[in-house]
């Protein structure tokens, strides 16, 4: 072998660098970067995103009911139709959309690692403008799903049908099993950094185990219930403060309050007289 055909050696220390895995640290500082540009975004970016990702989280319950109608009844039904569940989760974080239960973690990192009201104030915007977004997005959606002809009338009882499993939680039952998909769904922003060129595995697997297991998510659950309400099977009394409320107190609960902690919890100590140099 030539001498010019040798890789230099700066080139070796830049293809081991990219096959180690960042540590909890570094993992730490990249999420929470990611949700400095967030909150400090324009009011207007952040709507538009929340919204589109409104849309585009309904291919999740679409993808479902496609499955649904295609499936007879059968013992492993669900575990086929949770298939679609991950489909707008996909499209949603790759696509670097403004999502509430992602936001739960990116935008929590900064505030308790250089608390100040400064900090609470453009969190608390944050999560307001996107849930409100991202609802939006989901009611305007599933309303021209179940009123305009743009799906066969097939599909339109299947997404129906299969938003009626919500319906089994009530308020109480909603929140409580919202905390587990809060923090299952915030994990993924913790994992991408080093998931790589398998962040879809990553998302399709976390995302599946939230949707087989019935847990309740604030966003594809408005999906869900803003469905029964178009379609007459709820009032909005009951999808806004049986179905969909209470979902965004327990993702925020289990993304925010349980998940961002513990992470941040799990560095603090290396982090000790650094805060103000990151």
């Amino acid at each position: 072998m030539r001498q010019s055909d040798r890789p230099a050696p700066n080139d070796d220390a830049e293809q081991i660098d990219d096959l180690k895995a960042a540590d909890a640290k570094e993992v730490h500082r990249a999420v929470r970067e990611a949700g400095e540009v967030e909150v400090n975004r324009p009011a207007a970016s952040l709507l538009w995103s929340g919204l589109a990702a409104g849309f585009a989280i309904n291919a999740s319950l679409l993808a479902e009911a496609a499955l649904h109608a295609g499936v007879g009844e059968v013992p492993w039904r669900t575990l086929v139709v949770s298939l679609g569940y991950p489909i707008g989760f996909v499209i949603v974080i790759l696509g670097r959309m403004q999502f509430f239960t992602e936001s739960t973690i990116t935008a929590m990192l900064p505030l308790v690692t250089r608390p100040s009201l400064w900090t609470l104030r453009r969190t608390l915007r944050l999560w307001a403008l996107v849930i409100l977004a991202n609802l939006a997005g989901t009611a305007l959606t599933t309303l021209a799903l179940t009123h305009l002809p743009m799906l066969d009338p097939s599909l339109r009882d299947a997404m129906a049908s299969v938003s009626a499993a919500i319906l089994r939680h009530d308020a109480a039952s909603t929140f409580w099993t919202a905390i587990p998909a809060g923090f299952m769904i915030a994990s993924i922003a913790w994992m991408l950094p080093n998931a790589r060129e398998q962040s879809f595995l990553v998302i399709f697997a976390v995302t599946y185990a939230v949707g087989v297991t019935g847990l309740s998510h604030s966003v594809v659950g408005s999906a869900e219930a803003f469905t029964l309400m178009w379609t007459g099977r709820i009032g909005a009394a009951q999808a806004l403060f049986v179905q969909i409320a209470p979902a965004v107190i327990g993702n925020l609960v289990g993304g925010a309050g349980l998940f961002a902690v513990l992470a941040h919890g799990q560095v603090r100590p290396e982090m000790h007289g650094e805060g103000a140099d990151e």
